[in-house]
């Protein structure tokens, strides 16, 4: 078969331009490595399934455009809360390091907690990461970090084979008052069912499930970890 070289031309042209195509897309998809949020603290990624999240708690101090979200210590103020707020646990700074920041809900609802490019995740994508980590009733224990230097015994069931290093931040409550570090990680989500309370995720340090917060939300102003995923 003759081709000439108008032909050759056009499909030489056409492979070239694909190339240029598909390396852009290649390169939008691009997965970092390391992430900083506006405090220049660095947090780790991982990919597990089709997202890919953060291995730390967060725990910067600021909004990506560089707004002070209010750190509030005090239990009355806490209490009284119907805006975004955070703390660390016991107020005791030296938390931050290990377990970051916990954060009442309104803190996520903003669009600006995470680092650009990053979100608070919803109730849904909590639930796909469960979903493929073989579904609620095993999945902690394949998110929660292994041993007892940050859990307390036993640590039922973990093995961290997913990479997310889930640490025991505890929570603080809705009077204000800070419970159960080393025992649970919680985590916000962005879904609320209805007025004053949201759905979150636990894992617990006997036991290797995760508890989707559905037959218990918790009420917005109590403080969580959070952890930010990929948009």
């Amino acid at each position: 078969m003759k081709i000439n070289r108008l032909t050759l031309v056009f499909s030489w042209s056409f492979l070239v331009l694909f190339f240029f195509l598909v390396s852009g897309c290649d390169k939008g998809k691009e997965i970092p490595e390391e992430v900083l949020d506006i405090d220049g603290n660095i947090y780790h990624t991982v990919t597990i399934g089709n997202q890919v999240w953060l291995v730390e708690n967060f725990k910067s101090t600021k909004y990506n455009d560089g707004t002070s979200i209010p750190l509030v210590t005090g239990n009355t103020e806490w209490i009284n809360l119907s805006t975004p707020g955070y703390c660390w646990y016991d107020n005791d700074i030296t938390n931050r390091e290990t377990y970051g920041a916990l954060y009442n809900w309104y803190a996520g609802q903003t669009n600006k907690l995470c680092p650009t490019g990053w979100h608070v995740p919803s109730d849904s994508e909590w639930t796909t990461l469960t979903d493929f980590l073989g579904g609620e009733s095993t999945a902690g224990g394949k998110l929660k970090e292994t041993g007892t230097i940050h859990w307390d015994t036993p640590n039922t069931g973990a093995t961290n084979e997913s990479g997310f290093t889930s640490l025991p931040g505890g929570f603080r409550g809705a009077q204000g008052v800070c419970y159960n570090i080393g025992y649970w990680s919680q985590y916000w989500t962005t879904t609320s069912p209805f007025e004053s309370v949201a759905y979150y995720r636990q894992m617990a340090s006997d036991s290797e499930g995760v508890d989707n917060g559905k037959g218990n939300a918790i009420q917005r102003l109590c403080g969580l970890s959070v952890r930010c995923v990929m948009d």
